[in-house]
């Protein structure tokens, strides 16, 4: 099965799911969640462990052998909400720090790393482009950087012809930022129609997208502004398509969500150094003093041997008893099958 995870539409300090498979099972409710754990929440939907349990009733645990093959985050900034028409579940969004896909993506590139998934994460306004697997091969021509973008607009097929603009300017910065990203959403549902083999391997997909369009032009002109609303209006709409586009491309076995979030909190970071600070190299490898990179994996493995050779030894112990005690005129059927008494010719 091919699952999207269409991801999470934070609408202002909102969790909105638009699309997901039924094994993928959203509770409605008004439970709260945190920035912090979208990573988290991201991982589980996909069937992947994580460091620390996420005690959220909004996710119910699915089956064992059912994943989604697909998750696509999109992160909108500088809005309240968005008149989404069609949704799984919406829920209160709480501690909005800002957040990265790095852990998930680490994890399905070392856990698919032969059938190299695509892993596409992208912020068109800070031009900011990060692939791994079939990604590089089939995004290689998507514009990133802001000129790259407005030349695709001056294209044919842009989204320029078919968006009404209404007191959208084809020519402010602002407005050709936030169009910009209205292509790139558009640009990548072209590309995965194109190719239709990345929704049918076993390896899931992760895309990660983040649009500050919206935030640009509430600094530039206000909330109040035409330009904000017409924007909000065509900007619902467009994920509104995006999601079903991405869902259906996937065999309806995806989950899409996108986040809505008016202004991200700095996080609250405290940093100190001991007095009694080893100069000792902890990692030969660096010159900075940095610890091993952690593999969340560790304890799963470190048990699975422990146990296993804790088995092997108790299962060694009980087999050299049992031969050691053994009789071998009572016990064994060796003897009692051999003729005991001596042929001589």
């Amino acid at each position: 099965l091919v699952v999207l995870f269409i991801l999470l539409l934070f609408q202002g300090d909102t969790l909105t799911v638009l699309q997901a498979p039924e094994f993928v099972s959203f509770q409605k409710g008004d439970w709260p969640v945190s920035g912090e754990k979208i990573p988290d929440l991201v991982a589980l939907t996909m069937g992947f462990s994580v460091q620390e349990d996420l005690s959220w009733p909004g996710l119910q645990a699915g089956p064992l052998f059912q994943r989604p093959r697909a998750n696509v985050l999109v992160v909108v900034r500088g809005v309240d909400s968005l008149a989404l028409p069609q949704s799984v579940a919406s829920y209160p969004l709480e501690n909005p720090v800002p957040f990265t896909l790095d852990s998930v993506a680490e994890t399905v590139h070392s856990l698919f790393a032969e059938d190299t998934p695509v892993v596409l994460q992208l912020a068109p306004s800070e031009e900011r482009l990060y692939m791994l697997g079939k990604a590089n091969a089939v995004f290689e021509d998507l514009p990133v950087t802001l000129q790259q973008i407005r030349a695709r607009l001056s294209q044919d097929g842009s989204v320029l012809a078919s968006l009404p603009l209404n007191s959208l300017s084809r020519n402010a910065e602002a407005d050709l930022l936030f169009l910009s990203e209205v292509q790139v959403l558009h640009d990548i549902t072209a590309l995965l129609q194109r190719h239709r083999h990345l929704a049918k391997d076993h390896s899931p997909d992760l895309y990660s997208l983040e649009l500050s369009g919206l935030e640009e032009l509430s600094r530039l002109y206000g909330r109040d502004s035409a330009q904000y609303r017409d924007a909000t209006a065509i900007l619902a709409s467009v994920l509104q398509k995006f999601g079903e586009d991405v869902y259906g491309l996937y065999g309806n076995s995806a989950v899409v969500e996108v986040v809505t979030v008016k202004t991200f909190e700095a996080p609250l970071t405290r940093k100190s150094r001991s007095i009694l600070e080893s100069k000792q190299i902890s990692n030969p490898g660096s010159p900075y003093n940095l610890a091993y990179k952690y593999n969340f994996q560790y304890a799963v493995v470190f048990n699975i041997v422990l146990w296993l050779m804790i088995a092997l030894a108790l299962a060694v112990i009980a087999t050299a008893y049992n031969l050691w005690n053994m009789d071998p005129g009572y016990d064994s059927i060796i003897y009692r099958m051999t003729n005991q008494k001596i042929r001589m010719d």
